[in-house]
């Protein structure tokens, strides 16, 4: 198929693309029902079976996974002896954070600056539209020429893992030849790139207690051990004087053999203050892609408007650890709490609770499917040649399917380039890259049936 044609098509959809999205975005599906309304997230599901249904997809359903949320699968036939692909998106997004940080209101999209704002609209509601215009493309140009599964999860960003479950308990649901993960980005806007590892996870909860109950600083301070003060200790300790992740026992001098990231265009996307310096040693792609790294997420103590003059007898933190493809998320855990524990000053009482762990990823990018979307992004992209980076988030789902269809191939695209803000106040898409990224999946598919 001349990519002409097809190029024509999807840039005459994306119209049609903006209004799916926006009708997405208006949803506030955020997967945590104690603060958000789990009828919004019901919502979403039915809008999007309803879309799958107009597609012309079959067995079309709305699954309900073990962590208490829905995903939604569907099936479209392709051709006698064709190959299956597996489509991957999660409806799910984050909670808006601080609403007065947004310029335009997170569940409304909005245009600006040539962009589209609104919460979930690259991460990753506009995932599930690349997939969908991408299919209509094939659908007005001769028809899709491979079977086509759909896989739409509901609570990826709380990592619950109900999807992985489900998927466990019907293996046969999500085979497929190869899997399209909607879920990553290019590295730079207008460079088209494949997502080849993704770091894993632990997350922990410390709770510290030193004493029955918070003391008068004048009259204890000095000899009272302060839960506050040791669990800063110990938060100190998983880092070295430059930023650098030490958690005893842990590698941490990887180094990343892709794209580079030079250190004035990671300051810019990150948006680091003047005269701060970054973390950490080695090159910007070693420190996010090829090492262990620890953010501390959250510390429950007293706010300054709510303190007292008081010893505090506890003191609570959420501590997140990445650690990169090579290193099992498990034994990364009882590391951590390991460490946490033998820092742990003044004989304080420390509990390490774990709070959830997916693993990394490491993508096999001498695979005929590589090869095939190498091809599309280069049509897709004129004159660019397809760049692998990794990428620092975790989605724990790729080592489930990895696991199950060993011989699938799975390839990690996307829409949340830098200037995207997922996670962040006033996240985007760039309408541009979500017409370049469904005109190169449209074109995958026609070189991946050819292959076959």
């Amino acid at each position: 198929m001349s990519p002409d044609p097809l190029a024509a098509t999807v840039a005459s959809l994306m119209p049609g693309a903006r209004a799916d999205l926006a009708e997405l975005v208006a949803f506030r599906s955020v997967a945590d029902f104690a603060h958000f309304p789990r009828e919004e997230s019901e919502a979403a599901a039915r809008w999007i079976t309803e879309a799958l249904h107009a597609e012309g997809f079959q067995d079309v359903a709305v699954l309900d996974t073990p962590d208490g949320t829905q995903s939604v699968y569907g099936h479209l036939p392709g051709p006698e002896g064709a190959p299956t692909v597996l489509l991957y998106a999660h409806y799910d997004v984050q909670p808006p954070l601080d609403a007065s940080a947004w310029l335009t209101p997170p569940f409304e999209l909005t245009e600006r600056d040539g962009r589209w704002y609104g919460r979930g609209a690259a991460d990753c509601k506009g995932g599930l539209v690349m997939h969908l215009v991408a299919l209509r493309a094939l659908r007005a140009n001769g028809g899709v020429p491979v079977g086509v599964k759909i896989i739409v999860e509901g609570s990826e960003e709380q990592g619950t893992g109900g999807l992985e479950r489900y998927a466990e308990q019907h293996p046969e649901l999500l085979r497929a030849d190869s899997i399209v993960i909607g879920d990553a980005g290019n590295f730079r806007t207008g460079l088209p790139t494949a997502t080849t590892i993704l770091r894993g996870m632990t997350l922990v909860r410390v709770d510290m207690e030193t004493l029955e109950g918070n003391l008068h600083s004048g009259q204890f301070g000095g000899a009272a051990p302060d839960a506050l003060a040791a669990l800063i200790r110990v938060l100190d300790s998983l880092r070295a004087p430059d930023g650098s992740t030490t958690v005893d026992g842990l590698p941490g001098t990887g180094g990343w053999e892709g794209i580079d990231y030079p250190e004035e265009s990671f300051r810019a996307d990150a948006h680091v203050l003047d005269g701060v310096e970054l973390i950490g040693s080695g090159t910007v792609a070693d420190r996010l892609w090829a090492r262990p790294a620890v953010t501390v997420l959250g510390i429950d103590c007293p706010s300054v408007a709510e303190a007292t003059p008081s010893v505090q007898a506890r003191a609570r933190a959420l501590v997140s650890l990445r650690v990169p493809p090579g290193t099992d998320a498990a034994e990364a855990t009882r590391l951590l709490a390991a460490h946490i524990e033998a820092r742990t000053p003044w004989g304080a009482r420390v509990r390490v609770e774990q709070a959830g762990e997916g693993q990394p990823f490491r993508a096999d990018t001498s695979s005929p499917a590589y090869g095939a979307m190498a091809t599309a992004m280069a049509t897709a992209y004129p004159g660019q040649q397809m760049q692998f980076a990794g990428q620092g988030g975790s989605i724990p789902l790729c080592n489930t399917l990895a696991a199950l269809y060993p011989q699938a191939e799975i390839l990690l695209i996307g829409l949340s380039e830098p200037e995207a803000r997922i996670h962040a106040a006033n996240e985007s898409v760039a309408p541009q890259e979500l017409e370049r990224l469904a005109l190169a999946e449209a074109l995958f598919l026609t070189e991946y049936a050819q292959q076959g």
